[in-house]
């Protein structure tokens, strides 16, 4: 059985998308970027948005959606969506599309990828996120929320790759004399982002031995640093025994190397039995 490669081509409140692929199925989780850096970093990668199987989109922001109408236009390439964003999508970008419409909560198939649907709780028209079952393990993507519930733990509870939001540092925010109170409550709400806290304690909440890899993702540029969301997750992380997961920030600049998802034993030195549960609190003092 192959490989499954993930690269996040670009990830920030300005622009998100995410390129999967098996043997068989190339997938974009988003098209957020412009169409021509899209094209420019799947071919740093060696790779053509040609043979793409699907475009999925989470909701209808401009930062998930910017490149959608020239990419998936030219290319004919299938949308897949709930109808509420494809609708918010027709009248935002007037363009006739190939949508493949699903209910949220639904499961479909992308050629040999199992896609997974769940509600968000983010200020857009039913905003989703996915869990993809490759030939190789399962991916799951969680940004654009404003908090983390039950279900989402559950969703996401067997997930070995995870691109998790960790949008802003509260006390950035709160200190930010450039936006505005209603912004800012927008932002801290229920329905906006989460925080390098928030992250931490759900990534812990969910932690297990075949979780291997992070990504720290949707940072916020005036409000958030590389630094300050790795060094909050990895603390909070290693405070229950999980340094075997890896850590990347994702950049709104640049992809992220490629990763290489493989079908592995279980790590020796780390079972789910060992890793502890412990207050997110207790954690973050410790930075």
């Amino acid at each position: 059985m192959g490989e499954v490669r993930l690269t996040i081509l670009g990830s920030g409140s300005a622009g998100n998308a995410a390129f999967i692929e098996s043997d068989h199925t190339r997938v974009l989780v988003d098209c957020g970027l412009s169409a021509s850096q899209i094209r420019l970093r799947l071919a740093g990668i060696g790779r053509s948005p040609d043979r793409l199987d699907a475009i999925l989109i989470t909701h209808e922001h401009s930062d998930h959606i910017a490149g959608l109408k020239t990419l998936a236009g030219k290319l004919n390439i299938p949308v897949y969506c709930n109808r509420q964003t494809g609708e918010e999508i027709k009248h935002i970008t007037e363009a006739r599309l190939d949508f493949r419409f699903f209910e949220t909560g639904a499961s479909f198939e992308v050629g040999e990828i199992g896609v997974e649907t769940y509600s968000v709780p983010h200020d857009t028209n039913d905003p989703v996120g996915y869990l993809l079952h490759t030939p190789a393990g399962r991916i799951g993507f969680l940004t654009d929320l404003g908090h983390t519930n039950r279900m989402l733990a559950h969703r996401l509870r067997e997930v070995n790759v995870l691109s998790l939001e960790t949008n802003h540092d509260v006390k950035m925010l709160q200190d930010d004399p450039h936006r505005p109170w209603a912004l800012k409550q927008r932002i801290l709400g229920r329905h906006g982002h989460l925080s390098n806290v928030a992250a931490t304690e759900f990534a812990q909440q969910i932690m297990h031995a075949d979780l291997r890899q992070i990504y720290c993702a949707h940072l916020s540029s005036e409000c958030n640093t590389p630094a300050l969301a790795r060094d909050t997750l990895r603390t909070g992380l290693d405070q229950i025994g999980a340094s075997h997961v890896n850590l990347t920030v994702a950049t709104q600049s640049e992809p992220c190397p490629t990763y290489f998802l493989r079908i592995e034993l279980p790590l020796k030195n780390c079972d789910s039995a060992a890793i502890s549960k412990i207050p997110v609190a207790n954690a973050i003092a410790a930075r």
